[in-house]
């Protein structure tokens, strides 16, 4: 592979995920997007007991999210190979606990909204 390309990424990923996940993953995360965005605009502020209960989420997201890569791959922590390793797995973990804190944000959000 000589360069990187945003068509080798979208090849790659489709063949680790498979066609349908990948695009089901994609179309998750915009809509969490997009529902966050709109409670931000609602809310014109983030709530702070909100968003520390969310928190709490991170973990739970970093570990869910490494734990699905590794499976989907069929590879584990025996299998890292180099300092890149480590970085992906760090840049896996924290995609996973920032995605699973704003969905949770969003939940809580959208079922009690505050107060005015």
């Amino acid at each position: 592979m000589q360069e990187l390309t945003l068509e080798t990424l979208l090849a790659v990923f489709e063949e680790i995920f498979g066609f349908w996940l990948f695009w089901g993953m994609v179309a998750a995360a915009l809509a969490v997007t997009a529902l966050f965005v709109y409670v931000l605009i609602r809310d014109h502020r983030l709530e702070a007991r909100t968003l520390v209960r969310a928190e709490l989420f991170a973990p739970v997201g970093a570990v869910a999210a490494i734990v699905f890569v590794f499976f989907m791959t069929s590879s584990g922590l025996r299998d890292m190979g180099g300092p890149i390793d480590v970085i992906m797995l760090l840049g896996i973990g924290a995609a996973g606990a920032v995605g699973l804190t704003i969905l949770a944000y969003t939940v809580q959000a959208l079922v009690n909204p505050p107060r005015r």
